[in-house]
């Protein structure tokens, strides 16, 4: 069979064995990942866990390969938080603060439910690809691959395998009792998850009722920050942060997580969607008018 129509057989694969496939992938990846590191115990759960995480990439990287769609990858990144969490919640100590261990696991699967469900309302199955990816794959033709593994699926396995180190002191060995700093990350965390909600729910609904494609989204959330989502995803880490700060002090360096993620955004995710959004005529005129990330509160009157 030619490639030409190897990829139009895959593409008129329907939605609904579409995403049967990915859940599949994902399902041989974790429990690849469980039996890995059940060999791997005798390791630190850190490495172990980091072991894995990279193996059940390599998974996900393979089957998007030979289906040709690296959107296969998506929802890795709000998923693989969940099941790390899971595992650091049933491996902890007794020391652990149960109250802290419930609210940080509450947040982290709310967060990662709600953008894997963001993720299946928008994906369109084989015959969609994230225009990034699609981007990269008529960029680098036959080198795609690389690109694939490193930048669209690996880099982002180990940033986010960074900001998860906050979760192994709140739900795996941290002693402290629920304090103050504990109230502060619930209160940005719990704002981030409802920011990036409302926000996407706003894009949504402005791209189903929009007359025209050039139009700019301007209102509500989106016209106090040109990023609202990504300004949510990135207190959601930061929220994390704090929550393992105040569980174990003496993990403070992994804050190395929430500032790599941070970076991410700034610069790289946040000039990639700029760089397209220029293409629209009143986009120059929206910047000059709203902040890319951070709204400006004016108190005059």
């Amino acid at each position: 069979m030619s490639l030409d129509k190897s990829n139009t057989k895959i593409k008129e694969i329907n939605l609904g064995t579409a995403f049967i496939l990915v859940f599949l992938s994902y399902v041989l990846a974790i429990l690849s990942a469980i039996g890995f590191g059940y060999l791997l115990n005798d390791l630190s759960p850190i490495i172990m866990i980091f072991l894995a995480d990279i193996l059940a990439t390599l998974i996900i990287f393979t089957v998007s390969t030979v289906f040709k769609n690296a959107s296969f990858y998506d929802p890795y990144w709000s998923f693989i938080p969940i099941v790390i969490g899971f595992y650091f919640l049933f491996t902890s100590s007794d020391s652990v603060n149960n109250f802290r261990q419930y609210t940080v696991l509450l947040m982290v699967c709310l967060w990662g439910l709600r953008l894997t469900f963001n993720w299946i309302r928008q994906w369109k199955g084989m015959k969609h690809e994230d225009w990034r990816y699609a981007n990269f794959r008529k960029k680098f033709g036959k080198s795609f691959w690389f690109i694939n593994l490193t930048g669209i699926q690996l880099m982002p396995t180990i940033l986010v395998f960074f900001g998860c180190l906050s979760l192994y002191p709140s739900l795996n060995s941290g002693s402290s009792n629920f304090r103050f700093l504990d109230y502060i990350a619930l209160i940005i965390t719990l704002g981030a998850i409802i920011l990036e909600t409302i926000a996407d729910f706003q894009m949504k609904k402005f791209m189903e009722s929009r007359q025209n494609p050039q139009e700019i989204m301007d209102k509500g959330l989106w016209a106090k920050s040109r990023h609202p989502n990504y300004l949510g995803e990135i207190l959601f880490w930061w929220g994390l942060y704090l929550f393992g700060l105040s569980a174990e002090p003496q993990y403070w360096w992994v804050i190395f997580g929430p500032i790599a993620i941070t970076i991410l955004f700034l610069f790289i995710s946040i000039p990639m969607m700029e760089k397209r959004q220029d293409l629209k005529s009143e986009y120059q005129n929206y910047k000059l008018k709203v902040p890319k990330l951070i709204p400006r509160f004016s108190f005059s009157s």
